[in-house]
């Protein structure tokens, strides 16, 4: 029978692991996660599965990247939030459509990943 050294403790390295580490500011966030960069798989998926599109309007932002949205069909409210705060071209009363899979916020011709918030 072998010897079996114990484990060593881990130490705890929060925001270093799962790409998190180096995510001060958005211009030099190189994220993938939701909310972050969008991926081009996870635009494309989005773009395929037009049905999951669910048409919205902005009825909150903030400078801190959160936004408020109040879907057309059925009136729910959903709150999500990106990275850079949208790149300022959300305002309030601005239509969008939020992507109920891939979370993916697009208004006009820009695509934003999101995170349910």
């Amino acid at each position: 029978m072998s010897h079996r050294e114990p484990h060593t403790r881990t130490e705890p390295h929060a925001g270093t692991v799962m790409g998190m580490r180096g995510c001060e500011a958005a211009a030099t966030c190189g994220s993938d996660r939701p909310g972050h960069r969008l991926h081009a798989m996870q635009e494309r998926l989005a773009g395929a599965t037009a049905s999951k599109w669910v048409d919205a309007i902005v009825v909150e932002i903030d400078d801190h990247g959160f936004a408020t949205v109040a879907e057309f069909a059925g009136g729910g409210l959903r709150r999500v939030w990106h990275h850079d705060a949208f790149d300022g071209v959300l305002v309030v009363g601005a239509p969008v459509a939020v992507h109920d899979v891939y979370g993916v916020l697009a208004h006009g011709g820009r695509r934003f990943s999101v995170a349910t918030a």
